[in-house]
């Protein structure tokens, strides 16, 4: 069974505490799924499942942020819906669900997307643990660990992503010089595909209420910065001593959603639907969590294995940039040059920012869009996972 993507569309990527943060992560999410359902409206009562990853669900995304974002979308109440949660890859593995599903024969149209708040995520706190007790402790589950498993932390540790970004960059020689010219040219190929319009062709503008006044109209992401190699070699190492890692060579923390829609070869004759391009396949593998950073190693090894094909085959690749370490480390372990013009070629998470959900389901859209503007026969999307994994995904030119 052939799966064809025939669409997507995200939201502006919004900074954290900027143009997005008002509004809430049900109705972000809600968004594109309405966007689709709207410019779609024949396949509308025809979509058997919506997808949706999500990496909080501590706050306004619990209790199954897919199915609350599918009504509040406006589609009917017989469409059902479940939220994913891979962490990073949540939004890439709702597309691969999909995928899956329909290859199974289960189903025949999805829309797959992601969302994430990470200005909205909230604060925990426990329940007492004795009768009476005073004690209390407060996680904020913007990203990162919270109510650890002491046997975790005894075996794996609990380094935050940053700190495993700095031990990918050490064990595989990645020197700092490289990650700031990694994040220079994600700004760069970011600044350009912004100005050039490349990034308004899958950006819907959002309307957020005001307390008074008419809406605030956000149509462009919020997270570019524009810099040089001096700002960011000038920046601090916050996370180690004598480290390279900086807030400017690691990927953002932001809020934002998108969403695909996905369907079988029949449905796309049947419906008459233009497919932007087929999915030929998905591997994910696991590594160690102290360098979650290098998991898209294994899991894209994997994939070209299955496809009898290697990393050098595909004509543009987007590697989720959680840190330039990481992203450099993946491109070299695979023989890929990480400065080459066809990875990400419109700048990454560095530049344009991570909602961690919703990352996954943009970067597979923008490959998807990436390869009709090329003209280019194949994609491959890949990502890394916090705790220690990586999820890849290989696109084809519809023929």
């Amino acid at each position: 069974m052939r799966v064809f993507v025939c669409d997507y569309i995200r939201t502006p990527i919004g900074r954290y505490g900027g143009g997005l943060s008002t509004v809430r992560t049900d109705d972000l999410a809600a968004l594109p799924l309405r966007h689709l359902a709207e410019k779609h409206p024949t396949i509308v009562s025809k979509i058997d499942e919506v997808f949706v990853g999500c990496a909080n669900q501590a706050g306004e995304d619990n209790r199954n942020v897919a199915r609350m974002a599918t009504l509040l979308a406006g589609l009917p109440e017989t469409v059902p819906a479940v939220t994913l949660n891979r962490l990073c890859a949540s939004g890439m593995d709702a597309v691969v669900a999909a995928f899956r599903a329909i290859c199974c024969g289960e189903i025949d149209i999805a829309l797959s997307g992601g969302v994430e708040s990470m200005s909205r995520a909230p604060f925990v706190m426990p329940k007492a643990t004795a009768p009476f007790s005073r004690t209390n402790e407060v996680h904020d589950t913007t990203i990162g660990w919270r109510f650890v498993n002491k046997k975790i932390a005894e075996q794996y540790g609990i380094e935050s992503m940053p700190e495993t970004g700095e031990n990918v960059a050490e064990d595989f020689g990645v020197s700092r010089g490289d990650q700031d010219r990694f994040a220079l040219a994600s700004q760069t190929g970011a600044a350009t595909a912004q100005e050039s319009g490349r990034l308004a062709q899958e950006i819907m503008t959002v309307h957020v209420p005001q307390r008074r006044g008419a809406p605030v109209q956000v149509s462009h992401d919020e997270h570019l910065r524009a810099t040089t190699y001096e700002q960011l070699s000038a920046l601090p190492t916050p996370f180690r001593e004598g480290g390279s890692v900086t807030a400017g060579n690691a990927s953002g923390v932001n809020d934002g959603a998108a969403a695909l829609l996905i369907a079988s070869e029949r449905a796309v004759e049947a419906y008459g639907m233009t497919p932007l391009a087929e999915i030929t396949g998905s591997a994910s593998a696991g590594v160690e969590p102290r360098v979650m950073g290098i998991g898209p190693v294994p899991a894209i090894l994997k994939l070209c294995e299955r496809l009898r094909t290697t990393p050098e085959g595909f004509e543009v690749v987007e590697l989720n940039e959680a840190f330039a370490s990481q992203a450099i480390a993946c491109c070299r372990e695979l023989g890929l040059d990480p400065f080459d013009e066809h990875i990400n070629p419109n700048g990454g998470a560095i530049a344009l920012g991570h909602p961690l959900g919703m990352t996954g389901a943009r970067i597979v859209g923008t490959t998807c869009l990436e390869i009709n503007i090329r003209k280019a026969q194949s994609g491959l999307v890949s990502m890394c996972v916090g705790v220690g994994q990586g999820v890849a995904l290989s696109l084809a030119l519809p023929t």
